[in-house]
């Protein structure tokens, strides 16, 4: 692996580079006729977070056009604590929403579940100084397998499991790490991964620990293990992006956050950091298709975007666009400290 200058590049066994197909792990459920395939789109709304004011919501959307026979009306959508204790607990229906209010800063497992049944467990990251409010939609594909709706069988990528002892020593990183103790998660978290080097979570949660600590080598090489085992794994995707982005290597950071927006298009943060990593090469016409498309994708979350858009604008003497661009801003935050300022900007500048 070269480290440095603009034509740094990251050398991955073949799998990651070559495919970015997930794999998925299997648990029968013999209550459905059905294959539930839970594709996440992690979208984070930018913003600067308060103890117990966070918020957790999303929506639950069940794709049915596969499924045959008798199909579920409702979810259970039930959100612990890394160290396992409930916090709430909601029954959504199919294309309905959930939301969970008033959340601290840390670590968070959201669980589906029908009749009594785990079909999908995602790992929720509060503990980013850049999160405040955090977007997860679930996307549920129903299928009967091999036209029969016998050998009921769900699936759920993007979900590892592992054995209880395992479990258990992820779960104590888990709280270790949300204590903010990273370098005793690292700890635990580097016997999971020896103990099973394919556990793509737990080289992810390891390499996350490692990027709070400023271990940036050890953290690249921790998330490219994770997408060894676990080639589309969202979130590992991501993560190094934004690590390679920090690094400044923002030609390695393009490379890996278009395979992570190629795996999750709808996720405003892939599109973010992509633009930002186009910025960072100076190629402002392909950031600009990127921070537009975050801001689509979560127009209020995403509001600060504007102000960049405006900038970027501005300096290449699109003096109306940017004006635009700080228009829609205002009307998103009213409040803003700065209002006067921008107000100004655009009388003299907005098209008429």
């Amino acid at each position: 692996m070269r480290t440095s200058g603009q034509n740094h590049s990251v050398s991955a066994p073949s799998s990651f580079w070559s495919h970015l197909t997930p794999r998925i792990n299997e648990r029968c459920v013999t209550a459905l006729g059905i294959i539930a395939i839970a594709l996440i789109a992690r979208a984070s709304i930018i913003g600067q977070p308060a103890a117990g004011d966070h918020m957790l919501f999303g929506d639950l959307v069940v794709d049915e056009k596969l499924a045959a026979g008798l199909k579920p009306l409702n979810f259970d959508v039930i959100l612990y604590s890394e160290g396992g204790v409930l916090i709430s607990r909601q029954t959504v229906p199919g294309n309905g929403r959930y939301r969970f209010n008033n959340l601290v800063l840390g670590g968070y497992e959201l669980v589906i579940e029908v009749e009594a049944s785990e079909i999908a467990r995602i790992n929720v990251d509060l503990r980013s100084p850049m999160l405040k409010d955090v977007r997860r939609d679930i996307m549920l594909e129903w299928r009967t397998p091999n036209g029969s709706v016998k050998g009921r069988v769900l699936s759920a990528t993007d979900t590892y499991v592992r054995p209880a002892a395992q479990q258990k020593l992820f779960r104590l990183a888990l709280d270790q790490s949300s204590k903010r103790r990273y370098s005793k998660a690292a700890e635990l978290l580097q016997q999971v991964v020896r103990n099973d080097a394919k556990d793509f979570q737990a080289w992810t949660e390891l390499a996350n620990n490692h990027f709070l600590e400023k271990n940036l080598a050890a953290a690249e090489d921790e998330y490219l293990r994770a997408l060894d085992a676990h080639p589309g794994f969202f979130l590992a995707l991501l993560n190094l992006g934004r690590l390679e982005i920090t690094m400044r290597h923002f030609d390695v950071a393009i490379e890996v956050l278009k395979k992570a927006v190629a795996v999750e298009s709808r996720s405003p943060d892939a599109n973010y950091f992509l633009g930002d990593a186009y910025l960072g090469l100076k190629k402002g016409s392909l950031a600009v298709v990127y921070l537009n498309e975050a801001v689509r994708l979560d127009p209020d979350g995403m509001a600060e975007v504007h102000l960049r858009l405006a900038r970027l604008y501005d300096a290449a003497g699109f003096t109306d666009k940017a004006a635009a661009e700080y228009e829609t801003f205002l009307k998103k935050r009213p409040d803003y400290k700065n209002r006067k300022k921008l107000e100004e900007y655009i009388s003299a500048n907005k098209k008429p």
